[in-house]
C-alpha cells in the first residue's frame, strides 16, 4: 500500500527536527513523490550526506510503501 503525503512528511520532521518539508504527487497515484526538504541539520553538508539523512529517516519504507522519491534538500537561508 503506497505511503501518504503525511505519512512521509511526519518520518521527516521527526528525525529532523525544525524540518520544512513541501511534497507534490508526480504521478496522481499516492506512489510517485517529489520532496523538497529545508533543514538545518543540511548545513555544510554535501548533497548526498543531505539525501542520506532523507532516506535514513524514511529506513526500510523507501522501495517498499515509497515507490519513489525525487528529493530537492538545502539547508536554510
Amino acid at each position: 500500500m503506497p505511503m501518504k503525503s503525511e505519512d512521509i512528511v511526519a518520518l521527516i520532521e521527526e528525525a529532523l527536527p525544525g524540518a520544512k518539508v513541501e511534497m507534490r504527487d508526480l504521478a496522481g497515484d499516492n506512489d510517485h513523490w517529489a520532496a523538497k526538504v529545508t533543514a538545518p541539520q543540511f548545513a555544510g553538508k554535501t548533497r548526498v550526506a543531505q539525501h542520506k539523512l532523507v532516506y535514513d529517516a524514511l529506513g526500510s519504507r523507501m522501495g517498499g510503501e515509497l515507490h519513489a522519491l525525487q528529493l530537492t534538500t538545502q539547508a536554510p537561508n
